[in-house]
């Protein structure tokens, strides 16, 4: 039996490789080799090599997990395959009900995974695809990491966004072919899971394991900066649902959102800027 373990030095305010590292002590006597994620160029010559008594620890953040994903898509892994999770926000970790003190087997969970369309690139994600206020939220994020920053407080962030510095926009929604327009809005996730933004549960009701496999968009609509700020705490807890004049919830296979302005867009945490629509697919199990 082997061992890889595999790092992003980045996640966990730094601290992931120190983590790893630890947590290849308790493999004492194994064959253990513990590696810094980006030195891995070939992740189809990792798994080749690899049995089905071999293990594969991933070590990071929502961000790292969902990089990892795409790399691995088209990749046969036949070896044990387990998340430790090492980030700030950890919404994959939280929405399998895990407490993240011992690494978990994802093996089951990065199959089938639905896609999005964003500026004519496709990419596979987790738990959502966040557009609005939330991708503005990692675009200032990302600008204060660059800076050197560690203790980043994305809720302080939304917040001054929400008074000051990001506008909403109008936004023409496409459901399994049903449009529908809003005003107004601020924010515009499709979900994968419930959690993202280190706790918020846009759609409570999602289910990562659902037989049919769908997804849920929730749009933030139709009200100004206050009543939104008075309202957009109680996202943590999923009673954002409660007002139905400026929260809307659909479920889908196939859903587009269309801004009339351009702004930053994430998927699991990762930024991409400057975007006005994005078109998510869910993979569809073969019996539904």
């Amino acid at each position: 039996m082997s061992v890889t373990i595999l790092y992003n030095t980045l996640a966990g305010k730094g601290e992931a490789e120190a983590k790893a590292r630890e947590l290849a002590t308790t493999f004492d006597g194994e064959d253990c080799q513990v590696l810094d994620i980006t030195s891995v160029n070939d992740y189809a010559e990792l798994f080749s090599s690899k049995s089905r008594g071999d293990t594969v620890i991933l070590c990071g953040g929502d961000g790292t997990l969902n990089r990892f994903a795409n790399a691995v898509a088209n990749i046969e892994i036949n070896c044990s395959l387990l998340y430790f999770a090492q980030g700030s926000g950890n919404d994959f970790l939280r929405d399998i009900n895990s407490d993240g003190k011992e690494p978990v087997e994802i093996n089951q969970h990065i199959k089938n995974l639905p896609s999005v369309e964003v500026m004519g690139k496709s990419y596979h994600f987790l738990n959502n695809v966040g557009f609005g206020i939330d991708g503005y939220c990692c675009e200032v994020g990302d600008a204060k990491k660059a800076k050197g920053e560690k203790n980043i407080n994305y809720t302080a962030i939304a917040i001054m966004g929400l008074l000051f510095h990001f506008k909403s926009k109008n936004a023409t929604v496409k459901v399994d072919g049903k449009e529908y327009s809003y005003k107004k809005v601020w924010i515009a996730p499709t979900m994968k899971g419930r959690f993202y933004g280190g706790g918020m549960m846009p759609t409570p009701a999602q289910d990562r394991h659902a037989p049919d496999g769908k997804l849920s968009l929730m749009l933030f609509y139709g009200k100004g900066k206050l009543k939104t700020l008075i309202v957009f705490p109680s996202l943590f807890k999923g009673e954002h649902i409660k007002h139905k004049d400026m929260v809307a919830i659909h479920e889908g296979y196939e859903i587009e959102v269309t801004f009339d302005k351009p702004c930053a867009l994430q998927i699991d945490g990762e930024t991409i800027l400057g975007v006005t629509g994005y078109r998510a697919t869910a993979k569809v199990p073969a019996k539904v």
